[in-house]
């Protein structure tokens, strides 16, 4: 029987709701094809600043692996691997190997054995092999050299939305979405406002979004000044 992950992937985090734009439009090609049985290259390295979406992605192609189920999707993030036993059990029948933020993967040599020997089974037996950090594979410091040789077989792609006009996308995306209209100074606003990061830029626009609905106004620019002020004062 395959063993449930931990953690769910988020269902919201598909192909369908990743914005594409020129610093990332390869990456989403590449994407693609891994979750495509048909295609013969099952490996792929995704690195870029953070915020820039490799997460999203990594999360849609483990959701498009477990047929669209999230709670089989074989994702998982360094962050939370606390050892080699539950590093390899989490991985036990999955449909492939999806691990997320390898910068993060402790100095541990039973843990580095342990990925390379994943590495090894799912890339042996013909399942896709999705890695993402934030550096290229020879700049992690943790990997064993022989993964690092490995990933460089592979596809690799850079993930970076960090340009003005990838970002103003985003901010169209995430509108359309929700069926709102955001003036050109709000965009303009929210940008010169908040960091590169793309998980900041959307959150932020949320933030708007959630304070127009709760006052029942419409989004301008005098409402995302006050939603701004509201946040760094504490009030809701």
């Amino acid at each position: 029987m395959q063993q449930i992950l931990e953690f769910p992937v988020s269902s919201s985090c598909t192909f369908d709701s990743f914005v594409v734009c020129d610093g990332n439009a390869a990456a989403v090609r590449f994407a693609r094809r891994i979750t495509d049985e048909s295609e013969p290259e099952r490996l792929l390295y995704l690195h870029g600043p953070p915020g820039s979406g490799k997460t999203h992605l990594l999360r849609a192609i483990a959701l498009e692996l477990a047929g669209g189920n999230p709670d089989q999707a074989p994702y998982l993030s360094c962050r939370d691997v606390r050892s080699a036993r539950s590093l390899v059990d989490r991985f036990h029948g999955a449909q492939g190997l999806v691990v997320d933020d390898l910068q993060l993967l402790p100095d541990s040599q039973d843990l580095r054995a342990a990925l390379w020997q994943l590495f090894n089974d799912f890339h042996e037996a013909g399942r896709a092999v999705v890695l993402a950090g934030l550096h290229p594979p020879r700049m992690l410091p943790h990997l064993d050299d022989h993964l690092v040789s490995r990933l460089l077989w592979g596809l690799v792609a850079r993930v970076d939305a960090s340009d003005d006009l990838s970002r103003r996308m985003i901010l169209k995306k995430i509108a359309d979405d929700r069926q709102v209209r955001v003036p050109d100074d709000v965009v303009e606003y929210i940008m010169v406002t908040t960091s590169r990061e793309v998980g900041e830029l959307i959150g932020f626009f949320e933030t708007i979004y959630r304070f127009s609905l709760a006052h029942k106004r419409r989004i301008t620019l005098a409402l995302a000044r006050e939603a701004r002020e509201c946040v760094a004062s504490g009030a809701s």
